[in-house]
């Protein structure tokens, strides 16, 4: 047995429950978590109609435990300190799985926190193929964030097609927006950061950030913004990319984002994403999104993040009675950093 916090539909709430430890399947490792952390869309997991408690998260890094036969001689030994994306039980080989490990054609797959036991567990089993060796300066204790939001953060900064010297706007300057600064001013792009959250909005200043404006408080921002970036008749960003999941967020890219610029899709909406079809047929902006992607991409997201030194924003706690406190305040709105579990 192990304990899990599990959100349960009756109590609607996050609670600690003792649950089986799970065994490695098929091509898995049996991975004893180091940490887990909290993400936007473990909302979206417990706004759905579950009927029984489920274990929450997606996002972990953990130590290897056992190795099923099916999964031996591909690099990894008991011991080893991994990271993992969240899916399970995909092929790895189909069409589907080369454009995500969600659309696998030949599998089922299932995703951590969601239709799987989640990730604010003692013990997870992973599937083989999803997994990384962690370098020494990325220990798996704090490591979690960047198994959905780190890798989703890169991506979508690598993916907006810019030069070094070039403009990138990023909305939404939480978990993933801060990790996007970082990563940007790596690549040596200049950033602007938005935000409704002074104090978010003081951190990506300290990581880099040329210029932040408040988009609540300042009615003219994007008139300020816009000037600040001084580029001319063609005024706007190079790239703009939305990491909140805020309507009124996507509302403010277009204005933002030069003639010909891109519009990267990141934060998920409850009700879809809308854009001017007339504007995209023009060419007036184009319209991309990205996400942690597939096991082969991992690599070159924690390579660059080793490199430079790249560190989330993290609040550790060190009990999983914690979470349910946790997912309160990202309800509320109220937190300015990842929040973590480590495990003892």
């Amino acid at each position: 047995m192990m304990k899990a916090a599990q959100w349960d539909p009756a109590q609607k709430k996050v609670v600690v429950n003792e649950v089986s430890k799970p065994t490695a399947g098929p091509g898995q490792f049996l991975v004893k978590l180091a940490s887990a952390s909290l993400c936007h869309s473990d909302l979206m997991s417990m706004a759905m109609p579950h009927q029984k408690p489920i274990t929450i998260g997606h996002e972990g890094a953990g130590y290897i435990e056992k190795i099923d036969p099916a999964a031996e001689n591909k690099g990894f030994n008991v011991g080893d300190a991994i990271g993992f994306t969240y899916i399970v039980d995909f092929c790895n080989n189909c069409e589907g799985c080369a454009v995500h490990s969600n659309h696998c054609l030949v599998k089922k797959s299932r995703v951590h926190g969601f239709d799987e036991p989640g990730l604010f567990a003692e013990y997870a089993a992973v599937d083989a193929h999803s997994c990384i060796l962690l370098p020494q300066n990325l220990p798996p204790e704090t490591s979690a964030p960047m198994f959905c939001g780190g890798i989703t953060a890169f991506h979508c900064v690598d993916s907006c097609e810019l030069k070094p010297g070039q403009w990138l706007v990023i909305i939404g300057c939480g978990g993933l927006g801060q990790l996007a600064c970082q990563y940007a001013k790596a690549m040596g792009f200049k950033v602007i950061g938005l935000d409704i959250n002074d104090d978010i909005l003081d951190t990506v200043k300290s990581q880099g950030a040329d210029a932040v404006f408040n988009s609540r408080t300042n009615k003219n921002y994007v008139e300020e913004a816009r000037a600040f970036m001084d580029r001319g008749p063609n005024k706007g960003a190079d790239a703009v990319a939305v990491f909140s999941a805020a309507d009124a967020a996507y509302r403010s890219a277009p204005p933002l984002v030069k003639l010909g610029g891109i519009i990267m899709v990141v934060g998920l909406p409850a009700n879809g994403v809308t854009f001017d079809a007339l504007d995209i047929a023009r060419g007036t902006y184009r319209v991309k999104g990205d996400s942690t992607g597939i096991p082969s991409r991992i690599k070159k997201a924690i390579d660059f993040t080793a490199k430079h030194n790249i560190r989330p924003e993290v609040e550790i706690h060190k009990s999983l009675e914690d979470v349910n406190g946790m997912v309160e305040r990202m309800k509320k709105g109220e937190l300015t950093k990842r929040q973590l579990v480590q495990f003892a």
